[in-house]
Formats: structure tokens, C-alpha cells, sequence
């Protein structure tokens, strides 16, 4: 028996959550979200995603209220995650635990630590120096033991997300001057 196309009708939590997240390029977006992508442009250059796909994506993102389209102070457009959003690290640190579980013998690729105090978080998202629960904001991301590089050397937004860093905190890659409107002397 196939599966219906739509959960939407159904009375099963996961199910409709899947709705929303239950996609590789959803959940991608969402995590970069949470490492600083804010630009479509910066997404697609994280992620080799096409760009019609992350279009789509993003609208139903910001349909289903996880993230919040906003434009920003250079004219531009930037996606935000929302408190609907941000109530989803759990499930992504838990993804990315699994991961590293059984896919990176080196150790995690990333490490999570308490900015505050620089403890390292377990599973759970408790600090292992202080033990308390540290809130997504106050999370510092880094290159864990099983870290490799990813993307072209030189990318501004590879390179952000590969140096110490908080969790949320916006990525400002520079964004290229168009020809003819260079700098003023």
C-alpha cells in the first residue's frame, strides 16, 4: 500500500510534522539557519541546492512560520528563524548526534559548547561544566574531531560557519560589488 501524498488530514503529530520538515533539503536549510545563513544567495552557496527548489523551500518555510522573511539593511532579503523555528534544535542536534554516531568515526564534526563557560554540551544540550541547559542562543558552534572542510576554499560562507562561532549569530559574508559601482575615493 503507498502512502497517502498528505499528512495534513491525518491526526498523528509526527506525521504532520513531517509535512514541514520531513524533506533533506528542509531540514539543511534549517540547520544552516541555525549556523547563520540568512541570504538565499548564501544558501545556495552552502548547499549546491538548486535554486527553484530552495525558492520553494523557503516559501514554505516561512508559510509554516519556522522562519520569517525580512529585509535587511543593505536592501536586501534575509530569512530568520522564528521561535517555531528555533524550538527545533533538539530534533536537528539529535539528527546530527545520530550522524556522528554512526557515520564519523573521527568523532563529531561538530562540536557544541557553552559560550558562557566553553563547556561542551551533551546529547541533551547540558552543559558538562555548569550543567545547565544552555539556550540556543548562548550555544558556540565549532569544528568537532571529525571535522573535514567542506566547499571551495576561499568561500566566505563555508568559512563563518567553520570558525567558532555562536549559533544564530548572522552570517556577513561580503557580497560582491557589481561592475562600474566600486568604492568612492
Amino acid at each position: 500500500m503507498t502512502l497517502p501524498s498528505t499528512y495534513a488530514d491525518r491526526n498523528c503529530s509526527l506525521a504532520r510534522t513531517l509535512e514541514v520538515v520531513g524533506e533533506r533539503w528542509t531540514l539543511l536549510i534549517i540547520r544552516d539557519a541555525f549556523f547563520g545563513v540568512r541570504r538565499f544567495g548564501d544558501f545556495v552557496a552552502q548547499l549546491k541546492i538548486p535554486r527553484a527548489v530552495l525558492t520553494s523551500r523557503l516559501k514554505s518555510l516561512v508559510q509554516e512560520g519556522v522562519l520569517v522573511r525580512e529585509d535587511d539593511a543593505s536592501g536586501g532579503v534575509e530569512y530568520r528563524l522564528t521561535a517555531k523555528g528555533e524550538a527545533l534544535w533538539p530534533v536537528l542536534r539529535a539528527l546530527m548526534s545520530w550522524g556522528d554516531t554512526f557515520y564519523s568515526p573521527a568523532g563529531a564534526k561538530r562540536a557544541f559548547r557553552h559560550d558562557e563557560d566553553g563547556g561542551l554540551l551533551d546529547h541533551e544540550g547540558r552543559c558538562q561544566d555548569c550543567g545547565s541547559t544552555v539556550p540556543v542562543p548562548q550555544i558556540r558552534l565549532e569544528p568537532g574531531p571529525g571535522f573535514e572542510p567542506e566547499g571551495p576554499e576561499g568561500d566566505a560562507v563555508s568559512s563563518a560557519i567553520n570558525t567558532p562561532r555562536r549559533l544564530l549569530q548572522p552570517i556577513t559574508a561580503p557580497r560582491p560589488i557589481p561592475a562600474g559601482r566600486g568604492e568612492l575615493s
